[in-house]
């Protein structure tokens, strides 16, 4: 894939993405969309404004100021967002996901890997021996300060922002392995961006799933079971989160199987558009 289109494309469906559609909800604050990105060799962060991208001094997490150097969107390469030290996800939280399955009564976490993020274009590559690969578009929570037991009406304080992914599942694997190591977390598993951005109203977004241009996911956050500040209060129980971690919140609906050659795009109202290729298993995978 030459960089060139690449970049201009996601360029595109950033930018109009975020033009059109209803206006997102927001917070007080007001709305930052924060981006990681190669150029010229180099990985660097950024604030994105339309199509400029303004570079900051370091990481968003690590203290990253704003800088006098901008660049075009369509000059960069964006990667996934952030490097989680851990990634978090909750299963079920949907009632259009349980079927007919109770609702639990606290939220269901398993773990994937950090080696799962890639980024928006870069390719969901299968593992040999996968055959029934799903994609699940979801809107991910982005911790932003060290969190250990909070209390759920202090949550929002350690969250820095949201972004869209997809907890791309093997589900004959999940029906029948011990544990979802391969089913969850093998290598590209984690599609995650194209930015993460703060300052929107995260209890009530659209979240939607296309596969090749039609719609097989659609939902709004405010369907959640579990929502964001118990998710986080939850989690922060039994772990501690530090700057940069992420969770999936959940998927909605009902997902169906990948094949290669698929362009799945997961949309987050006022985040944009997350847009991975499948390819089979003799296709190395994109840098993340």
């Amino acid at each position: 894939m030459k960089p060139a289109v690449t970049c201009t494309l996601v360029g595109l469906l950033v930018v109009s993405s975020l033009a059109t559609g209803p206006r997102p909800a927001q917070t007080a604050g007001s709305i930052v969309r924060y981006v990681r990105f190669s150029h010229a060799g180099t990985v660097s962060h950024g604030t994105l404004d339309g199509s400029t991208i303004r570079v900051l001094s370091a990481s968003p997490f690590n203290g990253g100021t704003p800088t006098a150097r901008t660049l075009k969107l369509a000059e960069v390469r964006l990667l996934a967002p952030c490097e989680p030290s851990k990634v978090i996800a909750v299963g079920l939280n949907y009632k259009s996901h349980l079927g007919e399955r109770p609702a639990a009564t606290y939220p269901g976490l398993f773990a994937k890997y950090p080696t799962t993020i890639i980024g928006t274009e870069a390719d969901i590559v299968f593992p040999a021996g996968a055959s029934n690969v799903h994609y699940e578009g979801e809107m991910v929570v982005v911790i932003g300060a060290r969190a250990k037991n909070v209390a759920a009406a202090e949550a929002p304080k350690y969250v820095f922002g949201v972004t869209a992914g997809n907890d791309v599942s093997e589900r004959d694997w999940q029906k029948n392995d011990l544990q979802w190591f391969r089913a969850k977390a093998s290598d590209t598993f984690g599609p995650l961006g194209p930015a993460i951005v703060k300052g929107l109203n995260y209890n009530d977004l659209q979240v939607q799933t296309r596969v090749n241009g039609e719609v097989r996911q659609s939902a709004r956050t405010s369907q959640l079971i579990f929502d964001v500040n118990t998710i986080v209060s939850y989690v922060s129980q039994f772990v501690t989160l530090l700057p940069g971690d992420i969770i999936y919140t959940g998927t909605p609906g009902t997902t169906r199987a990948m094949k290669p050659g698929d362009v799945v795009e997961v949309e987050v109202e006022g985040v944009g558009v997350l847009r991975n290729t499948v390819r089979g298993p003799a296709v190395a995978a994109s840098t993340r």
